[in-house]
């Protein structure tokens, strides 16, 4: 079983390191293989230039590639995996173009796994381990009252006038500023059209209290149901969102409104300029650590009274083994590729798994990959 490692980005190399070093088979996919060489070229053997029809000629049956690059070429490798026999892994959302490969790679016992990096990944499995927790508990009732809420953030570790920094282009991130959103508040559906007009404050559980700024990611309402939340008792508030440090919608308010105007062409023009200025004006200086904030909390409520309310916070900042964000992201890809090559996934499309000894292990790894994690029982 060879293990198909497209792409080498930042974000990808501690989990490309960590499967080579374990021993197994892989081969090193990069459309630049010279960048690739400079990134692992100490420790892999086999390094490619990164083509379609290249990659499809030397995937083999029960192969596992996996997917560190655009979204776009998911699908497309995705596909190329069902006609070669081969399973396919992804940090990244699972698009409905993937998910509609579920029937396909259940006929053909395949898997494809997705979601499961960092957000979304890491989250996911702290969502599971707190949902069964509360279920297992005294405190489980269908009629209570929830509140989930998850933010994720990648931040400075010494924050910048700017309270914000860049480990790869910033056009991402302003497009993402584009994006409506939905969530549930006060037991409401409430849609977004831009996260600047749902930022609020939020407390984080660190050993050192610290605030942030919290605003609303995406579509929310799908995971109400991938968390098993969906019987579990009437929702008054489920988010997924995004963290940020204080100050940053000040810091950010000439950038929303500005790209609030922009429009067809001319405006994603405007949005690559500002991309570029902002790459060149706030990148991480070489060496410089970044730090992530994860919190992930589920509390239930009857009439009126917590009966049951916890907290998965974690905080982990680059250190000597390279960025916090490239850690979290690409470790865990390498665990479920290790889990589909023991058979610990079935066949089908699926985000990070529910099975509660995956969850327990995964999460153990994440421990040794943070320098803070743990789980705060705010009614004990």
């Amino acid at each position: 079983m060879t293990i198909h490692w497209c792409g080498t980005g930042l974000s990808a190399l501690p989990g490309l390191r960590r499967l080579i070093a374990a021993g197994h088979d892989v081969t090193v996919w990069n459309r630049t293989p010279e960048k690739a060489k400079d990134a692992v070229g100490d420790i892999a053997q086999d390094i490619r230039a990164f083509e379609m029809e290249t990659i499809r000629a030397a995937t083999q049956k029960g192969d596992i590639v996996v997917s560190m690059l655009p979204g776009d070429w998911h699908v497309p490798l995705a596909e190329m995996c069902l006609g070669q026999g081969a399973h396919f892994v992804s940090s990244s959302y699972i698009a409905p173009e993937m998910r509609a490969l579920d029937s396909r790679f259940r006929e053909a016992g395949l898997v494809s796994l997705n979601e499961i990096g960092l957000d979304p990944g890491i989250d996911h499995l702290m969502a599971h381990a707190l949902v069964a927790d509360y279920k297992a508990s005294a405190a489980y009732d269908a009629s209570n009252d929830l509140s989930f809420i998850s933010y994720c953030g990648g931040i400075p570790k010494e924050p910048n006038p700017f309270r914000y920094k860049f480990s790869w282009s910033p056009l991402g991130v302003l497009k993402a500023l584009r994006s409506p959103s939905r969530s549930i508040k006060n037991f409401t559906e409430l849609e977004v059209a831009r996260p600047w007009d749902a930022i609020s404050s939020y407390e984080a559980p660190l050993p050192a209290p610290e605030t942030f700024e919290v605003y609303p990611n995406r579509d929310s309402l799908p995971f109400i149901a991938d968390y098993r939340l969906e019987d579990a008792g009437r929702i008054e508030q489920f988010v997924r969102g995004t963290l940020r440090l204080n100050g940053w919608s000040e810091a950010w308010a000439d950038v929303f409104a500005e790209i609030e105007t922009l429009e067809g062409p001319e405006g994603e023009a405007r949005l690559k300029d500002m991309s570029d200025r902002f790459w060149k004006e706030n990148a991480y200086a070489e060496g410089e650590a970044d730090r992530v904030v994860l919190c992930v909390a589920l509390e239930a409520r009857k009439e009126g009274e917590p009966v049951w309310h916890k907290t998965y916070v974690m905080d982990a900042w680059g250190d000597a083994r390279g960025t916090a964000m490239a850690r979290l992201v690409s470790i865990p890809v390498s665990l479920g590729v290790e889990a589909i090559m023991t058979r610990r996934i079935g066949a089908g499309v699926h985000p990070a798994p529910h099975d509660p000894a995956l969850v327990e292990s995964w999460l153990g790894e994440v421990d040794t990959l943070a320098q803070h994690l743990e789980v705060v029982d705010h009614l004990s």
